[in-house]
């Protein structure tokens, strides 16, 4: 294919595809700018310009014209629930992105009106209250007004969920149903639920009130993770270090991915991680899972990368901050200590959830026990998950035991809770990115998606750099940001390092995978508000086409149509793009009626906003004369 003076020649060892024109990022210190990629057999063989290329385009290679837009390494989210989004994606509603409650509601009435009988309506993470205009929750009676006979289950962060008439009925809660442990079901003066589930501190009762609803059979998991595995890398995803989590059963829950690895069919890398699920019996499983299987033992599409982000369940602190810090048992540490002697014993290495210095602090005190008997620093790699108070002392600790750290934007979605609690000198430094990277610690960035904070990297990107909230709150001060190359090497090259693949990705170098995305803007030029909107238009994973949109439509997969055909995917997609410098084309195929409902919404939610700015004095309390000059004197 002849482009731009490309000439298809008898190459001795052609490129199976050649990405040209291009602004291309490589991260690659010798070499941080080209204009051109080839890649064969997965693997990239030449980085640089036209002429570089040239000799190795033939007859077969694929060339794409990138039309001089800006190309990243492929996207590592150090903390992803991949492997659970996947396998209920196609059956969630999703509010990430959608700008208004009042949009939310009629996405959820929609969708009420076209589940059948005996499924449920769940939103499930990926947004909080402040990015709506509203700034609230859904009211229980909205969302009975909404699906009077469809239950409806609304997750709010890890604080709360709402839930319809019909959704408590179908959970069984009645007056007579005991309060959970650590979680709250909210009651009317009647004794009745009333529909609020609060997390007080522990989100259980969320979580295994959400198990309650149906789940997908066999082939139903395999698309709906294939289509959730193309959202990702819509979003320029090309790995993602799955962390586990509870109800995540090792070895059924991973059956889906292992079976679309062994396929072929995996269009984003997945190291994953493996979480004992029964307290009182973590070490005997983790004891089990050693004589099974080894770390690294797996390939570049699929591996096992340790234990975490759970070893035992006393040890770990709950990260709703609506509510107090939890306090832990006082004797966690024994069975914790089993649990890391054996892993360190084995050569596995593991991750650890912990939000607060509290919980960081008697974690650090194990590791320097074992550290006298030799087991620290040992070669494994390990890593403290989220750590928002993490002390300064704590990370000379972490540092000087070999560990590292895996930050995420959760205080996108509740900075507004945490600086309530805290107050905004505390939230200020939550966590202390530049800290950690000051001393030297691998630093890797992810979401925590999608229970919480959205899928989509490019939120988590803008508040690294900018230090606000979905809901535009200043958090974090100067002081505590990342410039642009900084934050994508965090999403890049120092995932590569948590998982030991240092040596094969997280850059755009000969030798390494053939992993990138071609963007739908300049990462490094467009205003720091638009970082927020950016997405892919070409994405390569390995050298395959695996996501193309606008100008490269039609060059990617095809995958199986999304199923079951009342999905709200199938009819919403995933999340709600939104960004007046979107590169991608505008959508076709809105009707007359709908835009006119669009525009009635908008004028709504004007209403809403004057009369929020009238409340707090802001605008008059009612609304100035309707001026137009053509009728004034």
């Amino acid at each position: 294919m002849p482009v731009g003076g490309l000439v298809p020649s008898a190459a001795d060892n052609p490129a199976d595809l050649v990405v040209r024109n291009a602004k291309i990022h490589t991260g690659d210190p010798g070499r941080p700018q080209a204009e051109a990629i080839a890649i064969r057999a997965g693997v990239i063989t030449v980085v640089g310009d036209d002429n570089d290329v040239a000799p190795h385009v033939g007859p077969a290679t694929q060339v794409v014209d990138a039309l001089g837009r800006r190309i990243v390494p492929g996207l590592n989210d150090s903390h992803l629930h991949v492997i659970r989004g996947g396998l209920n994606y196609v059956l969630e509603l999703r509010w990430d992105g959608v700008p208004t409650l009042r949009q939310g509601l009629a996405m959820l009435r929609e969708q009420a009106a076209r589940t059948p009988k005996g499924q449920w309506v769940r939103v499930v993470g990926g947004w909080s209250a402040e990015q709506f205009a509203e700034r609230r929750l859904p009211t229980v009676a909205e969302l009975n007004a909404a699906a009077p006979d469809t239950p409806v289950f609304v997750l709010h962060l890890y604080q709360a969920a709402v839930l319809n008439r019909a959704a408590l009925k179908a959970a069984g809660y009645t007056r007579d149903t005991p309060a959970p442990k650590g979680g709250q079901i909210v009651r009317g003066r009647d004794g009745e639920p009333t529909g609020l589930l609060l997390a007080a501190p522990s989100a259980l009762v969320l979580y295994s009130t959400l198990a309650k609803a149906p789940m997908l059979d066999g082939e139903d998991k395999k698309t709906s993770t294939r289509h959730f595995l193309k959202e990702l890398n819509r979003f320029g995803l090309t790995s993602a270090i799955d962390a586990a989590g509870g109800f995540q059963n090792f070895p059924d829950n991973y059956s889906t991915v292992a079976e679309l690895a062994e396929a072929g069919q995996l269009s984003l890398r997945i190291a994953y991680h493996l979480f004992p699920q029964t307290a009182g019996q973590e070490v005997a499983d983790l004891a089990r899972w050693i004589e099974t299987a080894r770390p690294e033992d797996g390939d570049e599409w699929l591996r096992l990368n340790g234990a975490g982000e759970n070893l035992t369940w006393a040890a770990a602190d709950f990260e709703n901050f609506a509510q107090p810090r939890p306090e832990l048992t006082s004797d966690y540490e024994v069975e914790f200590e089993k649990a890391v002697r054996l892993l360190m014993e084995n050569g596995w290495g593991f991750r650890l959830h912990a939000t607060y210095d509290e919980t960081i602090r008697r974690d650090l005190a194990v590791f320097e026990k074992l550290a006298a008997e030799g087991l620290f620093p040992a070669g494994n790699r390990w890593l403290f998950d989220h750590a928002e108070t993490v002390s300064a002392d704590s990370l000379d600790r972490v540092a000087a035991l070999g560990g590292a750290m895996s930050v995420q934007n959760r205080l996108s979605f509740q900075s507004e809770a945490f600086v309530r609690r805290y107050g905004p000198a505390a939230a200020a430094d939550a966590p202390p990115i530049r800290a950690m990277l000051e001393r030297g610690l691998t630093v890797g960035a992810g979401t925590d998606a999608t229970r919480v904070s959205t899928y989509n990297p490019w939120i988590a990107l803008h508040w690294l750099v900018s230090g606000r909230s979905v809901g535009d709150l200043v958090v974090r001060p100067p002081h505590n940001r990342v410039d642009r190359r900084t934050a994508l090497a965090m999403f890049t090259e120092a995932g590569a390092a948590l998982t030991g693949e240092e040596g094969i990705k997280g850059v755009l170098r000969p030798g390494f995978l053939g992993d990138l995305a071609v963007l739908s803007q300049d990462y490094f030029a467009v205003p720091e508000p638009e970082i927020a909107h950016i997405e892919s238009l070409l994405m390569v994973v390995g050298g395959r086409i695996v996501h193309a949109v606008a100008e490269y439509e039609g060059l990617d997969e095809e995958l199986p149509s999304v199923g079951p055909e009342w999905s709200p995917v199938a009819h919403f997609g995933g999340y709600h793009a939104t960004g007046s410098a979107s590169a991608l084309p505008p959508r076709t195929g809105v009707s007359g009626a709908r835009q006119a409902e669009l525009l009635g919404q908008a004028v709504a939610e004007s209403e809403q906003h004057r009369q929020w700015r009238a409340r707090r004095g802001l605008a008059p309390e009612t609304e100035s004369g309707v001026f137009d000059p053509c009728f004034s004197l």
